[in-house]
Order: structure tokens, then sequence, then C-alpha cells
């Protein structure tokens, strides 16, 4: 009961002082709600960016000549000396490489413009000369109609699969399957739509065609239109998640020894997988992070600073009630309770509020500042750091004026006008 009253007591005196209460919780709120902010903007862009790196799947694999996304410029202009990685390199993959067995090449290549009875879409279309085997490699499977088969690639068929949105954009009334194309000025026939798997970052997921490898080194060559030999992209997938780690091993044995790797020499191709390029954006998110932590600590310290500050001047305004508390039996540790209470419910309150305000703020400055597709994310753990944070911060700077009420004297207490 005695417990109980003294909460009561300090939701009273916080009730009594309004103006002071709010102005000692702007602090804490706008402390918790820079941490939660930032960490929201952060859990929102994460989530989704693992969402997206997770395409090529548990069991699969990429190797390529250039790095992967989170690269300097010093690793791009070393990957410029390396040769490509070709067709031969995966052929050799899939003839030597026991732990893997699914082998697809991709040559791609961008800003194309597709066209059908007189519509056409911007020329942002990216082409990919690929093998039946990319559905399965990068988890973009084909909604209606068939994908590329075998057989077109060894007789060069002109056929194409198409993303969904070109496919609303040039067939909205249609069904496009069977139908004709015209991709870069020429006439390819329709023969399965890809399933809508769209990109917060505004990707090519449903903006791209496939098309046989071998119908695009026919038509395009193997050197680009700046004159820049293509490189394949070869994805690998390992007979199950737990051969992955030996799939990679095996294959980067396999390129070192037909590319002409020397012992001692560094890998002339790179190789990544959904597990490492989501290890790499969070180990590039991780100062962001203490960064914010940091910043959100020092205000809520300079918060808690005030908040002893206001505490005092409580105690010396309310000293003669104290000593009427005391007179009447109360106990030292009965009064530190309280002040302590109060301190501490002020601050739960500042944090319970600057949570939500953080949690707002973070997702609406994704939405709006990069793309209203982003999911929105509660990081609760961060939630419960903040909250615990504010109680710790409650104890260190409530304790002071809390101590100094309770070792009043309370006949001095009493004469205090």
């Amino acid at each position: 009961m005695q417990r109980i009253d003294s909460v009561i007591m300090s939701l009273q005196a916080i009730r009594a002082n309004k103006l002071r209460s709010s102005l000692t919780l702007v602090g804490i709120v706008l402390g918790v709600a820079s941490i939660i902010a930032v960490m929201t903007g952060i859990s929102v862009v994460q989530g989704t960016m693992e969402k997206e790196m997770s395409v090529l799947g548990a069991q699969t694999f990429q190797v390529q000549k250039w790095p992967s996304g989170f690269s300097t410029d010093e690793e791009r202009r070393e990957a410029m000396r390396r040769p490509p990685v070709t067709l031969s390199d995966a052929k050799a993959i899939r003839d030597n490489v026991e732990s893997v067995d699914i082998v697809g090449s991709e040559i791609w290549d961008f800003g194309f413009k597709a066209e059908f009875r007189g519509e056409e879409t911007n020329d942002n279309i990216s082409i990919v000369g690929g093998t039946p085997e990319y559905p399965q490699n990068n988890t973009h499977f084909v909604a209606y109609g068939r994908n590329i088969s075998q057989t077109d690639v060894r007789a060069g068929r002109k056929v194409v699969v198409i993303g969904s949105a070109i496919a609303q954009s040039l067939y909205p009334f249609l069904d496009p399957v069977g139908r004709d194309i015209r991709v870069d000025g020429r006439k390819y026939q329709v023969v399965g739509v890809f399933d809508e798997k769209k990109s917060a970052f505004g990707g090519q997921y449903d903006n791209y065609i496939l098309m046989p490898v071998s119908t695009f080194v026919s038509t395009y060559g193997m050197t680009d239109r700046n004159g820049f030999e293509r490189s394949v992209n070869i994805t690998v997938h390992a007979k199950s998640p737990e051969l992955i780690d030996d799939a990679i091993e095996e294959t980067r044995q396999v390129l070192r020894r037909v590319r002409g790797v020397r012992r001692g020499e560094k890998d002339n191709f790179e190789y990544f997988n959904s597990e490492s390029t989501i290890n790499e954006f969070n180990q590039m998110t991780a100062g962001i992070k203490v960064g914010a932590f940091i910043i959100g600590i020092i205000a809520l310290l300079v918060a808690g600073i005030g908040i002893m500050n206001i505490m005092l001047v409580s105690v010396t305004e309310r000293t003669k009630e104290i000593g009427i508390r005391k007179s009447l039996g109360a106990k030292p540790r009965f009064i530190l309770r309280q002040f302590l209470l109060e301190a501490i419910v002020l601050c739960n309150v500042g944090g319970v509020i600057g949570v939500a305000v953080g949690f707002g703020i973070g997702n609406m400055m994704v939405k709006m500042g990069i793309s209203s597709s982003f999911e929105a994310v509660v990081p609760v753990g961060w939630a419960v750091v903040g909250l615990l944070f504010c109680t710790a911060v409650g104890v260190i700077f409530g304790m002071l004026p809390a101590v100094k009420a309770s070792r009043l004297n309370p006949i001095d207490a009493l004469r205090y006008e």
C-alpha cells in the first residue's frame, strides 16, 4: 500500500505542476525520438534491403567480374583490369563442381525500348540473355506462359519472357503470350510473363526481358556499345543449403584453374550470395546506428541534468510539505521513494511519447525521402532499450533530489518560508 501511495502521490505532484512537467518532458522526448527515428529508418531500409538481397535464395550464389553493389572506387578500378567471365567458365563449373546441380548464365544490357502495335515503353528496358536456369536461380518465376528452354538456346530462337510491368504497359487488355513484341526494333515472340516482383528501390524486377543467351549473343555480340567486352554473370545453385560453402570453394578452385590464376594471386572474379551481401550491408549501417545511439544518449543525459535541476527546485518548493509528512511519521525512505518515482515516471512518460514520435518520423522520412513502397517497421528491441535507458536516467538524475528531500530535518522544514 505504501508503494501504491507513493506512485499516486508522484502522479499527483506531476499533474499539479503541468508546465514544469511538460518542459521536463521535452528533453526526454527529443532524446528518445532521435534514437528511435534513426533506428526505425535504418530498420525499414534494412528490412527491405534484406528481403530484396535474398533474391538468390539460400542455395544460390553468383560469380561475376564486377564486385557487388557495396564496393569502393578502387575495387571497381581493379575489377576493370580483370578478364571477363565467359560462357566457357560457366561450362567448367557445370562439368567439374560436384556439389552443384544448376548453373545458369546471364548477360545484361540496359536502356532499350519495347513496342507493340504503336504503343511503346520508355527506353529504360533491360535485356538479359540467359539460360533456362534463370527463373529458379533468381527466384523470379514465370506467372503464365512458359520459360525459355534449352531448345530455344540451342536453336537461337527469337522468343522472350517479359516482365509484368511491360505486359501491363503494352498488353493491358490482351494476353501477351503468343503475340509479337519489338525490342530495340527487332521482332520477337512472347512465350511467357514473369510474376510481379516490385522493388522498393525502383529496380528492374518487373521491367526487363529475358531472351535465350544464344539469341542475345548473335544479336548484340560480346562487345557492348562502348567497345568493352561483355562479361557473363554465372548463377550457381548448390545441391543443398548445407553444401553452399563447399560449392563456393569448389567453384573458386575450378575458376582459378581455368582462368589461369597462379598460387598466391588474388581471384580475378567475384562471388557472393544473399547472406554475404546482407552481412556487408549490415556492417555498413552499423556505424550509423552507433552514431545515432551516441547522439541520443547525449540528448538524454542533457535532459537528465534538466530533470535533476527541476527536481531540486521542486524539493525546495515543497520543503514545508516534506516537513509536515515527516512530522506525521513518514520515514526518509518513503520521501526518497516518492521523489525518485516522480523522476522515473517523468522520464518514462517522455520515453513512451518519444518512442511513438520516433516510430512515426522514422517511417515517414523513409517513405517520403526514398520510396512509398517501403513497409512500415516498428523496431521493438530499440523501443525497449530506449525505455530502459529512460528509467536509468530517472534513477541516476532523480537520486540527488530524492536524497536531499529524504534528509531534510522536519523542524527546519516546517520553519521554511
